[in-house]
């Protein structure tokens, strides 16, 4: 799959546990939207659309049973990473994993390189919008980073 990075960033940053099941979720409403696809916007921006989509709507489904699986919640802990992990990328997931929402989409398409205007029209939101948002998620992440390195964490 083409854009497999981008649907596992997605993944990645609305769930700690349960990838497979919103990789399968995002998958299946992939599918179900290709006959309504226009081609108006690129497959990229497209495919974002649809991750975001289904990932919030998924993300606010699963918080409705979060207690039924606490201990599932914390399996991955209790696991051996067999892969070496920067720290620092992991630390940076980890808080955007903590945004609401929106800010956490944001985080993830400034990430990738889209512009102000392809970020509105995947979000659905002013470009201007988009600009404050992206000021408030770098003050915020730089000073969380701060405290990160002061801490000696790494």
């Amino acid at each position: 799959m083409l854009h497999k990075g981008l649907i596992f960033k997605v993944i990645q940053s609305y769930t700690l546990t349960d990838h497979d099941d919103l990789f399968q979720e995002i998958i299946i409403q992939v599918w179900h939207s290709i006959p309504s696809f226009r081609q108006q916007a690129s497959v990229t921006t497209w495919l974002y659309r649809i991750a975001l989509n289904t990932a919030i709507k998924w993300t606010k489904k699963e918080k409705k049973h979060a207690g039924a699986g606490a201990l599932d919640s914390i399996q991955h802990l209790l696991q051996e990473n067999k892969t070496a992990i920067d720290e620092r990328l992991a630390w940076l997931y980890d808080e955007i994993y903590k945004l609401d929402e929106i800010d956490r989409s944001v985080a993830l398409l400034l990430l990738d390189g889209y512009s102000y205007k392809e970020m509105s029209a995947i979000l659905g939101i002013s470009e201007s919008n988009v600009g404050v948002k992206i000021n408030r998620i770098k003050k915020q992440l730089i000073a969380k980073s701060k405290k990160y390195d002061n801490h000696g964490i790494r």
